[in-house]
């Protein structure tokens, strides 16, 4: 899936195993799979929200039919707190898969 920033192209990169495209009527989305496998929990979240974030305005500009999520392995999640994730994180941009 590219996108344009200015006149480059960028291609959905978050570090992924995989990118999955899907759709079920009406509905398209766009999941990045994340192994958060770096010694440093939060430096590996740090870079994915980063880029989540940008790949996420991109998208709803250029492909407004789409929705980004971020898939997130539950051991990564073990790492820091559940309710960590679920109030700080996917209440306010985040659209995550756990």
């Amino acid at each position: 899936m590219p996108l344009k920033v200015g006149k480059r192209d960028l291609v959905i990169d978050l570090g992924a195993e995989k990118l999955l495209i899907a759709e079920r009527a009406n509905q398209k989305i766009a999941v990045e799979v994340k192994s958060f496998i770096s010694a440093s929990p939060v430096s590996d979240l740090e870079q994915a929200l980063g880029q989540y974030l940008l790949y996420e305005d991109l998208i709803r500009t250029q492909y407004p039919d789409r929705i980004l999520y971020l898939a997130i392995r539950w051991q990564f999640v073990t790492r820091f707190t559940l309710a960590f994730f679920k109030k700080r994180l996917c209440k306010s941009y985040l659209k995550a898969v756990i």
